[in-house]
């Protein structure tokens, strides 16, 4: 996993009434899995967006951009993109337990990549490709999330409700190669400066402590 290192200030998202910061989530600890890597999919938004979030903590061993909650077949950018299947741009974060856990994926994800308030859009990107949603893997995972989701309901983070679904994954599909690591390698693109920078740079203050050496 490559540390990411943009040059150049990044425009300032726009505060919402779904915005929060970490310093007020909870942040639950523990990890049923020791010294295994483990894997974990995500939706929120566009993919570009959530990959570059996530690329740059410690414990992160890759993340892929792809599509989840749809069928093999529909599985490419064209059909997701024109809201034509089931899927949602989501990302597979594969991850070493011993170094960052389930729950600290969650706090980052509802904190920082993407506004867990808003249905069916993150930003200027709307329809049910860019859900919010947790695709997990077993039961437990379930469990976790649907605590977590909670605990942030009933600290009332939010002035506006939480829509993020909880969906069991039936199959990860890794989209076309030109879309991994996207921002790292587009960094002067128009959409990546104005929604995807924001949050690059949102997560280097928010989790200093947990950004990969």
């Amino acid at each position: 996993m490559l540390l990411m290192t943009f040059a150049g200030s990044a425009c300032n998202r726009s505060a919402s009434d779904g915005e929060a910061t970490s310093e007020s989530a909870p942040d639950m600890s523990g990890s049923t899995v020791v010294g295994k890597q483990r894997r974990a999919v995500l939706a929120g938004g566009c993919f570009w967006c959530t990959e570059a979030v996530f690329e740059q903590l410690e414990g992160v061993l890759d993340v892929v951009s792809g599509y989840a909650g749809g069928s093999a077949d529909s599985a490419n950018y064209r059909a997701v993109a024109a809201g034509q299947t089931d899927h949602a741009e989501a990302i597979q974060i594969t991850y070493d337990p011993t170094k960052i856990t389930f729950e600290k994926l969650l706090k980052v994800f509802f904190t920082v990549a993407h506004d867990p308030t808003q249905l069916n859009q993150q930003g200027p990107d709307t329809g049910r490709q860019y859900r919010s949603a947790v695709f997990c893997t077993d039961a437990q995972e379930k469990k976790v999330a649907e605590d977590y989701i909670r605990q942030l309901e009933d600290t009332k983070l939010y002035a506006k409700p939480i829509v993020t679904t909880l969906e069991m994954l039936k199959q990860f599909y890794p989209a076309e190669t030109y879309h991994q690591d996207y921002v790292q390698q587009n960094p002067n693109q128009p959409y990546v400066v104005a929604n995807a920078l924001p949050k690059v740079k949102k997560v280097r203050e928010t989790f200093a402590n947990q950004l990969a050496p």
